[in-house]
């Protein structure tokens, strides 16, 4: 799950402890976070659009996927006019911190890494903000932070 820094980071979420990951405006990320992530799954946490970028931690899904309050608030930067409360477009989760890696894995290193060739975040153009995780690019990338 992909977030700038400047916007809300890892350590923003250290200090909350849950969040709601709110602002979804994508069809396909949206789908994801209802269909097929369930409370408890592990989540990376990816720095986008910053000095660094790539995964920096993890974190636990601590609910299932419910209508974004975001998407009715006019005062809000991720207001939708077309959805209302009785149809609502956007969904979210709320995101619980796990850990925040020692270092960052960055995205060069991954993209350069064979064993992560079908991986959806390497892949060009992939710009979802939600994206899948193979249960093999996620063991793969627990070794690199000296865990598995």
């Amino acid at each position: 799950m992909k977030s700038e820094p400047s916007c809300y980071s890892i350590d923003d979420l250290a200090r909350d402890g849950v969040e709601p990951w709110d602002g979804v405006r994508n069809y396909q990320a949206r789908n994801l976070m209802r269909d097929d992530m369930q409370v408890g799954d592990i989540a990376f946490f990816y720095h986008s659009n910053a000095k660094e970028i790539g995964i920096v931690g993890l974190m636990t899904i601590a609910s299932a996927a419910y209508p974004d309050p975001t998407q009715f608030d006019k005062q809000e930067d991720h207001y939708d006019p077309k959805s209302t409360k009785e149809n609502p477009r956007w969904l979210l989760v709320d995101v619980k911190f796990k850990q925040k890696f020692t270092d960052i894995i960055p995205l060069a290193v991954l993209k350069n890494d064979p064993a992560f060739a079908d991986m959806a975040l390497t892949q060009k153009g992939m710009r979802l903000s939600v994206q899948p995780v193979k249960e093999k690019h996620y063991k793969k990338i627990m070794k690199m932070v000296g865990q598995s």
